[in-house]
C-alpha cells in the first residue's frame, strides 16, 4: 500500500496514527484484523505452482504483518522491512545474509553487548573476521578496509556510554570501497533519525522498545534501501524468520503513541541530565543532548531529538568499591525498577558492564549507572535518585 499523499507531507504523530492500516480495506474498521496463518489456499494447481497471489505461506507474510512492515516503511523511507522475533535477531539476519566465510566485518566498539557475542562466537565459527573501532573514528574508518571487509556495523549512539558517530562521512568511506553499511537506530527511532537518508543501507530497530511501549512484546524489525532489499527479504525467508500476528498487532498499536511517548521520555530525561549534571554525587552524566557531552555537535547535527535513556557515573575513587556502590545506588531505589531494556513506560536502572570493550573503554572515575527514564513524574524520579545518592554516600 502506497502512503496516502496527504499524509506525506503531514507531522510525525499524524502520520503514526494513519500509517500502515486503510479502514476501507476492512469495512471501515480503524485497527487491522489479527490474521492468525500458516496454510493459505489456492484457487487452483497452476495459481499453487506460480504463487500467482499475494499471500502464499504465513512465514511470508499476512495482512496484519504487512500493515506493521507498510508503516515503517513510512517512516524510514525505505524499499522494504522484515519482522523478527526479537532486537538481537534484527541485527543477526542482515549480517547472516550480507556475510560469508572469509569476510571482514567492522563493528562499532560501542555496540551492544549480545551483538559482539554473535560476533565473537558465531561468525567466528563461520569463518567471519570481526574488527572493532574507535565510534569517534568518522573518516579514519578507511584505515581498517581489508580486501575482504564487506559490512560496516553502527550503533549511534553506542550502548550504555552514549557515543555518537559521524554516520554520513562513515557512509561515504564504506560506499567508495562497495561496502553494506547497518546501523542500529533504536535509540532514536526513526521520528528523530532516518539513516537512510544519511547514506546508510540497512536500518535495524529493536521495536521491542519505542514502538512497543509497554514492556511486553519481543520484536526488530530491519529496513534496507532498494539496492539491498532482495538479498535481505531473501536471507529471511531462507532462515524462516518471521514474527507472530499477534506481536506485530501490538507494535503496531505501539506505532500510534510512540511519538507523544518519545516527547515526554525525552523532555524528562533531558530535565533529569541537566539536574544530574549540576550535582557533586555525579561525575559524568552521559547524554547526547547535553552541550558538555563529547560528540554533541553531531547530535545536534544529525538528529531531531533524544529518547529518554542515558547513563550516569558515580565519582567513587576506588575501583575496589564500584560494584558495592553500583549496587548501594540500585537497591536503594524504589521508583526506578531494576530489569534489562528500556523504552517502556516504567523508568527502569542498571549497572553497567563495559569489560568487553576494546578501545571505547569504561570511564575511571566510578561505575557506570544506566537509566531509563519512564513515564513518571519527574520529581519523583528525582526524589528517588536522591535515595540513591544518599546510600552511596553511606557506604
Amino acid at each position: 500500500m502506497k502512503e496516502k499523499d496527504h499524509l506525506v507531507s503531514a507531522g510525525p504523530n499524524t502520520r503514526l496514527a494513519h500509517l500502515g492500516n486503510d479502514p476501507s480495506d476492512f469495512h471501515g474498521f480503524v485497527n487491522p484484523p489479527v490474521v492468525h496463518a500458516s496454510t493459505v489456499l489456492f484457487p487452483n494447481a497452476a495459481a499453487m505452482e506460480t504463487r500467482s497471489q499475494k499471500y502464499t505461506y504465513g512465514t511470508r507474510g499476512t495482512p496484519t504483518t504487512d500493515a506493521l512492515c507498510e508503516a515503517i516503511d513510512a517512516l524510514e523511507g525505505s524499499a522494504g522491512t522484515i519482522l523478527v522475533p526479537s532486537g538481537l535477531a534484527a541485527v543477526t539476519v542482515p549480517l547472516l545474509a550480507f556475510l560469508s566465510s572469509g569476510d571482514h566485518l567492522l563493528v562499532t566498539d560501542s555496540v551492544y553487548s549480545p551483538t559482539r557475542n554473535f560476533c565473537d562466537t558465531m561468525l567466528k565459527r563461520m569463518g567471519v573476521e570481526t574488527d572493532y573501532y574507535d565510534p569517534a573514528i568518522g573518516v579514519g574508518i578507511e584505515s581498517l578496509i581489508k580486501a575482504n571487509t564487506r559490512f560496516v556495523l553502527l550503533e549511534a549512539p553506542g550502548s550504555n556510554t552514549f557515543e555518537m558517530q559521524d554516520v554520513p562521512a562513515i557512509t561515504a568511506v564504506a560506499h567508495k570501497h562497495g561496502l553494506v553499511v547497518g546501523i542500529d537506530n533504536t535509540w532514536a527511532t526513526p521520528l528523530y533519525f532516518k539513516p537512510l537518508d544519511y547514506g546508510v543501507d540497512i536500518s535495524i530497530h529493536a521495536s521491542t522498545k519505542y514502538p512497543s511501549g509497554h514492556s511486553d512484546v519481543l520484536m526488530g524489525s530491519v529496513s534496507a534501501n532498494a539496492a539491498h532489499w532482495d538479498r535481505l527479504k531473501e536471507a529471511s525467508i531462507t532462515l524462516g524468520i518471521c514474527a507472530a500476528p499477534d506481536d506485530a498487532y501490538q507494535i503496531l498499536r505501539g506505532l500510534r503513541t510512540m511519538g507523544v511517548r518519545l516527547e515526554r521520555h525525552q523532555a524528562s530525561a533531558l530535565s533529569l541530565a541537566q539536574w544530574l549534571e549540576g550535582r557533586e554525587d555525579v561525575a559524568k552524566v552521559l547524554h547526547p543532548a547535553l552541550p558538555s557531552f563529547p560528540s554533541h555537535d553531531i547530535w545536534k547535527r544529525d538528529f531531531k531529538g533524544a529518547s529518554g535513556i542515558f547513563s550516569i557515573v558515580l565519582p567513587v575513587s576506588e575501583p575496589s568499591k564500584f560494584k558495592a556502590a553500583s549496587h548501594a545506588f540500585l537497591d536503594a531505589l524504589k521508583i526506578f525498577g531494576l530489569g534489562w531494556s528500556w523504552g517502556g513506560y516504567e523508568s527502569l536502572a542498571v549497572a553497567v558492564n563495559l569489560s568487553d570493550r576494546k578501545i571505547a573503554k569504561a570511564p575511571k572515575e566510578g561505575p557506570v549507572i544506566r537509566l531509563q527514564i519512564g513515564l513518571e513524574d519527574v520529581a519523583d524520579l528525582k526524589a528517588d535518585l536522591e535515595r540513591g545518592f544518599a546510600a552511596v554516600r553511606e557506604i
